[in-house]
């Protein structure tokens, strides 16, 4: 399975578990939209890569070289097509699911467990006595 760009080993071995084969992904590189200019309406520096056989097309234009745009376009598009086969069982899935987990709200219960904790601990503090130097 040999990529036309370097790829870090997680990828490559995501993408051999996966099956992904370079025959299946069509590459074009296509001018940018979006600001930036002159530079973005002449140079191509926005790659497309299409995997034929889930249909999963992806487009990046981070990056002002073309060669780092290529490098994110397979990353993501090796992601994707993990999200799509593997579904929730994917890394990316599991990722989202904690960030989303992290950042919902508590519980009635959990919140007073918390608030009566941090009670206690604030009687403790309070209930300590300054030294006196003798």
């Amino acid at each position: 399975m040999n990529f036309p760009i370097e790829l870090p080993p997680y990828f490559i071995q995501k993408a051999q578990e996966l099956q992904i084969k370079t025959e299946n992904i069509l590459e074009s590189f296509i001018r940018g939209s979006g600001k930036g200019g002159q530079k973005i309406n002449k140079t191509s520096s926005c790659v497309l890569l299409r995997h034929q056989p889930t249909g999963i097309e992806v487009r990046c234009q981070k990056h002002r070289e073309q060669s780092a745009n290529r490098l994110s376009a397979y990353k993501l598009l090796i992601l994707k097509i993990e999200q799509k086969i593997k579904g929730v069982a994917s890394d990316r899935a599991r990722e989202i699911y904690k960030i989303r987990k992290q950042k919902r709200k508590r519980s009635k219960r959990a919140k007073e467990k918390m608030l009566e904790q941090k009670h206690h601990r604030s009687e403790i503090k309070q209930n300590r006595g300054e030294l006196k130097n003798f």
